[in-house]
């Protein structure tokens, strides 16, 4: 049990200095001090050290041979916390003070500030930063901490302990969380559709579309280039029968669904409608009516130009699966489904959003609803879109790192989670993914990256490939919306 204890800290231990020298925005190098500067959200873990086993740690700053730490400290916690500080002692000042030990042999002193709150600031010196609570009960923190390094750190402390050998595993807390989304009412050939609006071209009209669902609707201006052929058509009326349309009158309709596999997309071109003075209004249900109206001078089209992710959840013969197990938890599989309910009643729907790192390091979220080939597709217990392929050269695709190899985790392919060239709010955003595979040349020497740039130096210094993916010899693209799942 104690090396079983042992391996799981020393992960930690490993993991948090990564993050230190991952999400540091500066390092300022004056001899042997450095900058840090960091904000990460961490979830606790059984505390290794001797008596404590029934507790909780949630380590900020490890210990490391010759290393001081000293700065500032603030966090929020779910549940209320005491603060650890460790000093590195000998076994002599080890005598008439409160220690803190895993194995007997490396000591620390230990300052623990009865805080029981579960926010507050502090400024520390020591050897060691963490948050404890005397209880068994998990409890997730957001820290952020301004400070230095002084020395220079030789080992972690840690990994002088015994270890059995076992493969390194990521240790990202958060993995896999759940999303519901509110879902919308549309129509095909008189049957109806429930669907999701997750990002669109327009900021004003994202803005609107933002209040309306009350839930964001998130800005990618590199979308108004997918080309024609990878467009449907969605109508949407702003007068005639009063209804749950967009602008309160009947619902949209759309000019294919899922069934209709080499026409369908998630993403629509907006067609406006309006009634013309003096027509009798009708609710219409089906694309072919509407064009045949317009033809005939009923009604007038404002062809926007804007064009919208509107992946359907369901639609008259089909919906998007269901997964078996409507657990959601770190380890989950990414086959069997991104669906864990669909409320018709609620008009909701919950994903499973998968977190990965953007481009400089910082946390994202992002669901799955599409791709092509139709091999992943149906693994991932998607809809197949095989017109995403016409996006395979465009510019409203973006490059997504996905890892083949390497650190064991949560990514896709059951190793680290995957890294985006774009975030939420940068100018080239898109939620339509070109992927690519990172593949480790020497295994042994793989490392959690987390930025684009960690991809960059690795595959310059050749330790690493980097190919894109063409799963049954086609071209890949994945429907990816991020988003913000806590909203």
């Amino acid at each position: 049990m104690k090396k079983i204890i042992a391996i799981v800290i020393v992960a930690i231990f490993v993991t948090s200095i990564i993050s230190i020298s991952s999400t540091t925005d500066q390092f300022a190098d004056a001899g042997s001090r450095k900058k840090i500067h960091f904000t990460q959200t961490i979830t606790s873990s059984q505390d290794p050290g001797q008596g404590h086993q029934n507790h909780q740690l949630a380590l900020i700053l490890s210990p490391n041979d010759g290393t001081l730490y000293d700065g500032s400290m603030t966090f929020t916690s779910s549940e209320p916390v005491q603060i650890v500080v460790l000093h590195e002692i000998n076994s002599q000042d080890a005598k008439g003070q409160p220690t803190w030990t895993i194995d007997g042999n490396s000591i620390y002193g230990l300052s623990l500030i009865d805080l029981d709150e579960k926010s507050g600031s502090f400024e520390f010196t020591g050897s060691a930063l963490a948050l404890h609570s005397p209880t068994s009960k998990k409890f997730t923190t957001t820290v952020s901490v301004d400070g230095w390094i002084r020395g220079q750190p030789i080992e972690v402390i840690m990994q002088k302990i015994e270890l059995e050998k076992e493969e390194p595993v990521s240790l990202i807390a958060r993995t896999n969380v759940p999303a519901t989304i509110p879902m919308h009412k549309g129509i095909y050939e008189g049957g109806q559709i429930l669907y999701i609006i997750t990002d669109g071209s327009d900021e004003d009209y994202t803005k609107t579309l933002s209040e309306k669902q009350e839930w964001n609707v998130e800005l990618s201006t590199v979308i108004s280039n997918v080309p024609e052929e990878a467009l449907q058509k969605l109508f949407i009326f702003k007068n005639g029968i009063k209804g749950d349309g967009i602008y309160g009158f009947q619902d949209e309709v759309f000019s294919s669904t899922p069934s209709q596999e080499s026409q369908y997309s998630a993403l629509n071109s907006v067609i406006e409608v309006t009634w013309k003075n003096g027509q009798k209004e009708i609710v219409f249900e089906s694309s072919t009516d509407i064009i045949a109206a317009n033809e005939s001078g009923r009604i007038e089209f404002n062809e926007t130009g804007i064009v919208l992710n509107t992946p359907q959840i369901i639609w008259p013969d089909g919906q998007m699966k269901i997964r078996d197990d409507a657990e959601i938890i770190d380890e989950i599989s990414y086959s069997g489904g991104q669906i864990v309910e669909i409320n018709e009643d609620e008009l909701t729907v919950t994903f499973v959003a998968h977190r990965g790192w953007g481009p400089d390091g910082k946390t994202i979220y992002y669901i799955v609803t599409d791709a092509t080939p139709s091999g992943p597709a149906e693994t991932m217990g998607v809809v197949s879109s095989p017109s995403s392929a016409n996006l395979i050269i465009n510019s409203a695709a973006v490059d997504l790192f996905q890892f083949k190899n390497g650190i064991k985790g949560t990514g896709p392919l059951g190793f680290q989670p995957g890294i985006a060239a774009a975030a939420l709010g940068d100018e080239n955003y898109s939620p339509m993914w070109r992927i690519y595979l990172v593949e480790w040349n020497d295994e042994k020497s793989a490392k959690i990256l987390e930025t684009k740039s960690d991809i960059d130096s690795f595959r310059a210094d050749d330790l690493l490939t980097v190919s894109i993916a063409r799963p049954m010899n086609s071209d890949h693209i994945v429907n990816c919306p991020f988003i913000d799942p806590f909203q």
